[in-house]
């Protein structure tokens, strides 16, 4: 229980913030790989991406602005990064390493 008691509020904040619908995702990243509270964390993301903290929760805001920094969205748009190729623009956009991200590039110098 104790791995998923550690990640349990985490998860419902990024839930309730809708996810990758809105900053959700961001936010929690934020939390695990900096230790951010949710609140410093809401007020990082939202400064990375050059919006208010109400605005990183708007889902029509971040539809267009997750499309255009191509960090992913819900729904497939033809010829958009989703997967391991969103997670890297994720990396590069809130100054973090990824596990996975890191583990694909090991597994590419081989």
């Amino acid at each position: 229980m104790g791995d998923t008691a550690g990640m349990a509020v985490p998860h419902f904040m990024a839930s309730g913030m809708g996810g990758i619908r809105t900053a959700g995702d961001l936010v929690a990243r934020m939390e695990y790989s900096k230790n951010m509270k949710v609140d410093k964390a809401k007020d990082y993301v939202a400064k990375k991406l050059g919006l208010s903290t109400l605005e990183i929760a708007d889902e029509y805001i971040m539809r267009e602005l997750r499309e255009e920094l191509k960090i992913g969205v819900v729904t497939g748009v033809p010829g958009a990064p989703r997967g391991i190729a969103a997670k890297m623009n994720i990396e590069k956009l809130l100054d973090i390493k990824i596990n996975s991200c890191e583990k694909f590039r090991g597994m590419l110098k081989n």
